[in-house]
């Protein structure tokens, strides 16, 4: 079944510049979808529409055969959470402060966190593992400290989709395995629907159920990773020489570049 359905949707920033032409696709429930693409090609567009900061200028979107546009501001934070790149934190809350703020949409006429609120954030910084930084500021942490915490707080928003515009950025390699590992097993065992912008083609063959690959914002290709993912396509749409072959112990397509 369905969670995302996007329906010949067209957007520009600049007239007659368009940003995204005639993009469709649907996005399973439980599904780990991952776009890719070079730079400029519209995938972090794509994800800002998806969460509705921008608003198509042609086509549709659905979220539960419901159109975006049908739901309120906290309806869908109740259903859409969204790590995005580019994340100002000029405040020093705490980083159980920031993980709170995504109990948010669940608040009602509360003012003050409850209970339940304080546990699932906890929980939240445990499964990231910042859990030992709940007391320090935000603006103390390093880059990764940091990208785990916006994670933390879109988990904590236990919203059906989440979207992440380079989640492994400033990760090392430990915390992109174990962030990924995580992503992977909501989907398997809670039916959390991912879209992911990633730029490291081999982590997301790794990980996603399906690729999108974007070029001059169009999709170019949709489907599994070892369909999407070859040698030719890649040189078409990356401009770029690579090996691609199978990775050694999972079955998923790897890419080398060239000289």
């Amino acid at each position: 079944m369905s969670v995302l359905s996007i329906n010949n949707v067209a957007f520009s920033y600049v007239a007659g510049m368009p940003t995204l032409c005639d993009i469709s696709f649907a996005v399973r429930r439980g599904e780990f979808l991952t776009l890719v693409g070079p730079n400029g090609s519209g995938k972090s567009t794509l994800l800002k529409l998806l969460d509705r900061i921008y608003l198509p200028q042609q086509g549709t979107i659905l979220l539960d055969d419901t159109p975006l546009a049908g739901y309120s501001r906290t309806e869908l934070a109740r259903k859409i959470a969204f790590v995005p790149q580019e994340r100002e934190t000029q405040f020093p809350f705490t980083v159980e402060e920031i993980v709170l703020m995504g109990r948010a949409p669940h608040a009602g006429g509360r003012v003050f966190e409850s209970a339940q609120d304080r546990e699932i954030a906890r929980r939240m910084m445990d499964l990231t593992d910042i859990v030992h930084l709940a007391d320090h500021p935000i603006t103390n942490l390093s880059g990764g400290e940091r990208q785990r915490a916006f994670i933390a707080r879109a988990l904590a928003q236990q919203a059906a989709v989440i979207l992440l515009d380079e989640p492994t950025a400033y990760l090392d390699v430990a915390h992109q395995i174990d962030i990924f590992r995580l992503l992977r097993s909501l989907c398997t065992d809670s039916g959390l629907t991912v879209i992911s912008v990633s730029h490291d083609l081999n982590l997301a063959a790794m990980n996603s159920d399906r690729l999108a690959m974007l070029q001059a914002g169009t999709v170019a290709a949709l489907g599994a990773p070892s369909e999407v993912l070859t040698a030719e396509r890649i040189r078409s749409v990356f401009k770029a020489d690579v090996l691609v072959d199978r990775h050694p112990t999972l079955d998923s397509p790897r890419v080398t570049m060239l000289r």
